[in-house]
């Protein structure tokens, strides 16, 4: 029966969550805006001199190939950066301390958020993937690829969310809640988003190998472009590990004292 009760709750705070994005489809503008305006900004003006770069052949479409898995990652970094803000307003404005005082489960005021953003950064990454097919991109994935690609952006945007969720929590106001996940939209330029490790200094070029948007890119890559899946067993762990760690946080965050 608990469970049944933690099922109706969780979902009634997705409904909640969905109406605010249906509410509010300024946010969801806005947050397709951003990576749609760095492809558009890298492939027409960077493009052709970074696509040169890689190799015998290379080129402004080339680059695109190359380019669009680091900012399908930069779209759901975006509305992960979003969830933050919806999570602080909620703290500021007294919700989450009558939610606390409320007969219903703990764990469904945070899913709801977490679902809803998730929907919304898969929304972000559907209206990439057009801007980015009508402008010549051209994977080679098949139906299994697109599957496979299509759960890892899923993986990707569950642990940002709850990493977000968390940051949103620990905020004294939304300001702070607008800034602290910020460093997970620019994380990708330091990875293998943009350019080839390799051609980075040594410092970093370690930090970007090592580093967990990189293992996913690569693997995004990979799934969409054909080329190698080595990185994928690495990617889903990052996934996992950000995942937990910040589900942990959140639910610690919520059950303390409300006073802090």
């Amino acid at each position: 029966m608990t469970t049944t009760y933690a099922l109706r709750d969780s979902a009634t705070m997705v409904r909640r969550s969905l109406r605010h994005l249906l509410r509010y489809p300024s946010l969801t503008l806005m947050l397709i805006g951003l990576p749609v305006v760095l492809l558009l900004l890298f492939v027409y003006v960077f493009g052709g001199t970074l696509g040169a770069g890689l190799g015998v052949g290379g080129g402004r479409t080339e680059y695109l190939q190359y380019l669009t898995p680091g900012i399908l990652l930069i779209a759901v970094a975006s509305a992960a950066q979003g969830t933050a803000i919806t999570v602080a307003m909620d703290m500021v404005e007294g919700i989450v301390a009558r939610f606390r005082t409320m007969s219903i489960s703990r764990a469904s005021v945070l899913t709801g958020h977490v679902v809803g953003s998730v929907v919304q950064s898969m929304v972000c990454v559907l209206a990439v993937v057009g801007v980015a097919l009508l402008i010549g991109f051209r994977p080679s994935a098949g139906p299994l690829g697109w599957l496979g690609a299509w759960g890892i952006l899923v993986l990707v945007s569950v642990a940002l969310t709850w990493l977000s969720v968390a940051l949103g929590m620990v905020s004294k106001s939304v300001e702070t809640a607008s800034n602290l996940p910020m460093p997970l939209t620019f994380l990708p330029f330091l990875s293998s988003g943009f350019v080839p490790t390799e051609s980075m200094p040594a410092g970093l070029r370690w930090f970007a190998e090592n580093q967990p948007f990189t293992p996913i890119i690569e693997t995004l890559r990979g799934l969409l472009t054909g080329g190698p899946l080595d990185s994928a067993l690495l990617a889903i762990g990052w996934c996992l590990a950000i995942t937990i760690a910040s589900y942990l946080w959140a639910r610690r965050l919520y059950e303390r004292d409300p006073s802090r």
